[in-house]
């Protein structure tokens, strides 16, 4: 059940809306946060996530704290959910009644309480881990809601046992664009702990130009066990004539590691061959005509004096007429 304290002296509150990844997450005249000390990993100072460890099969406790900093009582409702990486590569949580991973684990003393003014409650809460769940990462938050606003705690959840960082980059591509081209790709989490990637970009011309040297960096993603996430990077002053092999490296802590590569073709290839075989195939043909004219002083059969081909059709159509003329005069 909750258990109430008096303030003796609140801090100030900010309205300003808060990342489920920090804390206190704070929202109107109230504020949600772990309690003090707890969890797995318990800290002298304010903790800014739940961290909780386990194996299958066990429960896990702690509890979280709602702050009323206003001057008139504030009931707010509380649940479990499930963590996810939204499409942008942000933390984001299930909605009510769509959480069927981590946050069903969840279960709170109450998922309604009223905080008086200037008071706060704490509201524990279990977490049981089920017997059959895999080792790794199973993000959750402790959503709140109230005075028509919501706001979560993140839960960041491990159940023992073997761990691996993997990750892969697929689906490369290059298009142009109006003042260069794009790189576009996904990254996808092939392992079981949550990722924070880095990402190189290599570009190398076939002519030698279109280079393209950029070290890795943090990108502002956070990959989930299980997650996919489409990134694109813009490449300014990308080569107009000059084709490349682009080349996207991607690594993260524990050893995760992928490469994946893609062609970059400025214009196309095909149409452009085809007009460079129809030249050269002109110009053969024009230089075949002079050079039997010096030798025979006459131009081959089928092209008439300018050089160009007469259609063959068209000759054994003049010889048979021929034939039939001279058949009707015998």
């Amino acid at each position: 059940m909750s258990a109430h304290a008096p303030l003796s002296a609140p801090a100030p509150l900010s309205a300003a809306p808060v990342d489920p990844a920090s804390a206190p997450v704070v929202a109107g005249d109230w504020s949600a946060a772990p309690a003090s000390g707890g969890g797995s990993r318990p800290s002298a100072g304010g903790r800014p996530y739940f961290y909780l460890e386990g194996r299958p099969g066990t429960v896990l406790e702690d509890t979280v704290t709602v702050t009323n900093s206003g001057t008139q009582a504030r009931t707010v409702r509380l649940r479990g959910a499930d963590g996810y990486t939204a499409d942008a590569g942000s933390f984001a949580v299930r909605g009510p009644g769509r959480s069927t991973a981590s946050g069903a684990w969840v279960t709170l003393a109450s998922s309604r309480v009223t905080v008086p003014p200037r008071t706060r409650a704490d509201i524990p809460f279990s977490v049981t881990v089920p017997p059959d769940a895999v080792p790794g990462d199973h993000p959750a938050a402790i959503v709140v809601t109230g005075g028509g606003r919501e706001s979560g705690v993140r839960l960041h959840l491990r159940v023992t046992g073997p761990t691996l960082a993997a990750l892969s980059v697929e689906d490369v591509s290059v298009a142009r664009t109006g003042d260069g081209a794009e790189i576009r790709y996904a990254l996808v989490n092939r392992g079981n702990t949550a990722l924070e990637p880095r990402l190189a970009v290599r570009a190398d011309g076939l002519f030698g130009g279109g280079t393209l040297r950029r070290a890795a960096r943090d990108l502002p993603v956070e990959l989930l066990p299980g997650a996919r996430v489409r990134l694109a990077e813009k490449w300014p002053g990308a080569p107009r004539l000059d084709a490349a092999d682009v080349t996207l490296t991607a690594t993260a802590a524990g050893g995760a590691h992928a490469t994946a590569s893609a062609s970059y073709t400025p214009f196309p290839w095909t149409a452009s061959a085809l007009l460079v075989l129809g030249l050269l195939a002109t110009g053969a043909g024009g230089w075949y005509v002079r050079r039997h004219r010096k030798r025979t002083g006459s131009v081959p059969d089928g092209m008439d004096r300018t050089g160009e081909h007469q259609g063959q059709h068209e000759l054994r159509g003049a010889r048979e007429l021929a034939d039939a003329g001279s058949g009707a005069t015998r």
